[in-house]
Formats: structure tokens, sequence, C-alpha cells
């Protein structure tokens, strides 16, 4: 079945696409390079301010909130192996995980305004592996920088708390957020 087609000028996310036919469906026939307009233009032609993100920075915000979320529901909860600081009281462990929660919670709750505010857009072919290609680099980026810089470097929390070697659980740890990482490169 063939998509919706519009044969008119279409503005979207600061992109001007020049009179072509879209199929929206597939993104492909007509497809005209985009010509870019500053902000005044968009405004004066829209009538409103329009959001301009780029398929792998939303994914990147997208896989940030993912990455948070799975951390915080099978490790803080689920298995209950640590919290996000662990140098406090019972209190201040709670504190600091719902301080976490909070932070992943935002940027899940941003990525999926952003990617509701760019719904409409006239999508190029391959957004959507630069979408996957984002949220890969986020979660893999994210976890990335929880294994070292905060299990390691700052010493916030360990992957596995009260085991004699924490060593096994932080090379699966970072090895498998660097694996991640790299498929979305």
């Amino acid at each position: 079945m063939r998509g919706l087609m519009q044969s008119d000028t279409y503005h979207a996310l600061g992109c001007h696409y020049p009179a072509a036919e879209l199929d929206w469906a597939t993104g492909e026939k007509g497809m005209a390079q985009p010509e870019r307009l500053t902000s005044g233009e968009r405004i004066a032609q829209t009538g409103a301010r329009e959001v301009s993100v780029s398929p792998v920075t939303l994914g990147v915000i997208l896989g940030i909130g993912i990455a948070g979320t799975l951390d915080e529901v099978i490790l803080h909860q689920l298995l209950q192996w640590h919290n996000y600081y662990v140098h406090t009281t019972e209190s201040g462990r709670i504190i600091s995980d719902g301080l976490f929660h909070l932070f992943s919670s935002a940027c899940l709750a941003l990525g999926a305004l952003l990617l509701w505010r760019c719904r409409h857009a006239a999508r190029m072919p391959g957004d959507s592996r630069l979408l996957a290609s984002g949220i890969l680099l986020g979660l893999g980026g994210f976890n990335l920088f929880d294994g070292t810089i905060q299990h390691k470097l700052l010493g916030l929390h360990q992957v596995r708390e009260g085991v004699a070697n924490t060593l096994p659980y932080d090379l699966a740890f970072i090895g498998i957020a660097l694996t991640v990482f790299v498929a979305g490169w």
C-alpha cells in the first residue's frame, strides 16, 4: 500500500523540502535535499518555533534514560546489588537512588517529548538507523561512564557490593557496555 503523498513545500525541524512528491511510507520517491532555514524564517513561515534535533542526539538522550532505568530496576531493585551512593546511611542510599531515578526518568521524558515533537518531520533515508545508533551509543556510553568513572575512579558504588572479588562483575559490566557502545558506532 502506498503511503501518504505530499507535493507542496514542507517545513520540518528547520529544513525546507522544495516541492517534490514525498512518499511518507518509504521516504524515497522524489526526496529532495533539505535547504536549511534560519530560526526567523521558520517562525515566519510556520508561526511557531520548531524543535531541531538530530536522530543521533535524540537516540543518545533516550539511550541514557534506558540505561539508567535498566540499572535501577535490575541492579538496584531486583538484584539489590548496589545503590547509587553507598558511603552513607540507609536513608542516604534511598535518597541517592531517588535522585538517580529522577535523572533517568527526565532523560526518558525528554527523549519521548522530542520524539513526539519530531514525529511529523520529513524523514531522510537512514534516520531510523541513526536513531537506533544513538540509542546504543547513549546506552553503552552511559554504562561505560558508570563502570569506569563512577565505579572505579570515584568509588560511588560497585556493580556488586559485599563480594570479595568485584573484578568479574566489573569486567562483565564494562565489557557489555563497550560492546553496546561499539555496536552503536
